[in-house]
């Protein structure tokens, strides 16, 4: 067996499900689950009529490059968008069947193990980061994003030996679990170091269009780089519609950057053999070609935010996010003391802080704090704030 195997800790939904091994709980609760980021509104009428209209490609072989059709949705998506130039439909944009899978594979083509690698990624953090990394046959380095500094990854805490041997960066924005959003200066920090030591950005951007405000969407990396004046040299971006458009088990999203890192990894992918099902495809350009759905998606999270964030401010330290649809809320006790008690007394679930982030530079910065996602419908968040208020 792979050794490295070895190296990959639980995930943290086992973490969970160990906590609770032996907790009951309170039977007299319906059971309200916010611990997870699986979206839970309903799946767009227009994307099922596209799936099922063209179950007939299940016939066929699908291409690993996917059809001209959807690739020509997403850049004509990017470009409405971020404002940016259209992409080339045959070297810049590859379909992937979700964020999740692309995020690992690609640490698998683009770390060259033979060099004594370090991929670089924010902590906390989305553990599939990690878990590219030891596998690729990389050391993790972590980033602490912390309260104090904004939740911003302190690129300067680095040390210069690692940033030598790094050669690939993690960057989430708007963040798991922080809601936070890269300015235009963190873009231009981080560009500047690519530069300097010639590391790959592969920028996670799955919460992209979950916002609040519809006249200032999240900045994303493409278009800082264009605003910047720059190409997409050693910068890849992926994109999801799990939470984007409610498909979070049709499994479609893309990557899209460095023409010449993406003629690679396509390759990795040809011989990988995780070509996007043909139905699957054409859902997903339809997908990508409305936006209704997606503004109104927008507004159900508004208002649970805004229904919700006045009861939880009463009882934890927590603010509104800058994107996404979780709280990353600081308690008063330990996160899987406040955890087990909320499950227990409230049946309410939510994610310890500490399950999602590593001891690094002698501390665990999820500790502490718990991940709330906003994902139930607006009167089971309600309701949950309640019970959270009264524990």
């Amino acid at each position: 067996m792979n050794s490295n195997l070895e190296k990959l800790h639980p995930y943290p939904f086992q973490k969970l499900r160990d906590l609770f091994v032996g907790v009951q709980p309170n039977p007299n609760l319906g059971a309200i689950n916010l611990s997870i980021g699986e979206p839970k509104h309903a799946t767009p009428a227009l994307i099922k009529t596209a799936l099922t209209d063209n179950l007939a490609g299940l016939a066929n072989y699908p291409t690993t490059l996917g059809s001209a059709e959807l690739r020509g949705a997403i850049s004509d998506w990017l470009t409405r968008r971020y404002g940016i130039p259209a992409l080339h439909i045959d070297k810049e944009i590859v379909p992937v069947n979700g964020s999740r899978e692309a995020l690992f594979a690609f640490a698998q083509a683009v770390v060259d193990a033979r060099t004594n690698p370090v991929v670089v990624s924010p902590n906390p953090f989305y553990q599939i980061y990690e878990g590219a990394a030891l596998l690729a046959g990389a050391e993790p380095y972590y980033l602490n994003t912390l309260p104090e500094s904004g939740f911003r990854m302190d690129y300067d805490s680095v040390p210069e030996a690692v940033w030598q041997r790094t050669q690939l960066l993690y960057v989430c924005s708007p963040g798991n679990p922080t809601g936070k959003v890269m300015s235009l200066d963190d873009w231009r920090e981080v560009f500047a170091l690519a530069d300097k030591y010639g590391f790959v950005i592969a920028s996670d951007e799955c919460y992209s269009e979950i916002y609040f405000d519809e006249a200032n969407p999240p900045l994303g990396a493409l278009q800082a780089a264009h605003k910047l004046g720059r190409d997409y040299t050693n910068l890849v971006m992926f994109s999801s519609l799990s939470k984007r458009s409610n498909v979070p088990g049709m499994r479609s999203g893309f990557v899209a950057g460095d023409a010449t890192i993406l003629e690679k990894f396509l390759l990795y992918r040809t011989y990988h053999g995780c070509a996007m099902n043909p139905a699957v495809q054409a859902a997903s350009a339809a997908a990508w070609k409305d936006e209704v759905h997606v503004q109104e998606n927008r507004r159900l999270y508004r208002e649970k935010f805004d229904a919700v964030l006045p009861l939880l401010k009463n009882v934890l330290e927590v603010d509104m996010p800058d994107a996404a649809f979780y709280f990353w809320a600081r308690t008063k006790e330990s996160d899987t003391e406040f955890a087990v008690r909320l499950h227990h007394e409230c049946n309410v679930t939510v994610l310890p802080g500490s399950f999602l982030a590593r001891e690094a530079h002698g501390a665990n910065p999820g500790s502490g704090f718990v991940r709330i996602a906003l994902v139930a419908s607006l009167n089971e968040c309600l309701e949950a704030a309640k019970r959270m208020q009264a524990l």
